[in-house]
């Protein structure tokens, strides 16, 4: 499945996404620097209720925030991570199987540790406002 939108429609487009990916919690956003995953992932955590502030993992590896109804939700950017022993012995795994929402960035940085449940997500720019979001479910 593929959405494109425009920065603008961002809230729809995670709508959009919600409503085509079913109960799934666990997914993987590919692509480049600048891409936008960071700026979606905020959308979708928006569309969860996540009452804490959503910002970009690059340091901190994984952020833990709450939705609205106490649920966990992670945000993991492994753009920093240079094997899957470093990405386990920073709790990665802990969080993939927690049963709770995740959003792996740069997931390509550690593939042997993610669950087959996995939802790849391909994220790219179309122009200086507009994305193309395509969802391997």
């Amino acid at each position: 499945m593929t959405i494109s939108f425009s920065l603008n429609d961002i809230d729809k487009a995670a709508a959009d996404f919600w409503h085509a990916v079913g109960s799934a919690k666990l997914f993987a956003f590919h692509g480049d620097m600048g891409a936008g995953k960071t700026t979606f992932i905020h959308a979708l955590c928006n569309a969860l209720k996540v009452s804490d502030n959503v910002s970009s993992p690059t340091f901190s590896i994984i952020n833990e925030y709450k939705s609205m109804q106490g649920e966990s939700v992670y945000h993991m950017d492994l753009y920093r991570i240079k094997t899957e022993r470093e990405a386990i012995d920073a709790g990665v795994e802990d969080a993939l199987f927690s049963d709770s929402f995740c959003f792996v960035e740069w997931p390509e940085r550690a593939p042997g540790i993610l669950p087959e449940s996995t939802v790849h997500c391909f994220l790219s720019s179309t122009g200086m406002n507009t994305r193309k979001l395509r969802i391997n479910l």
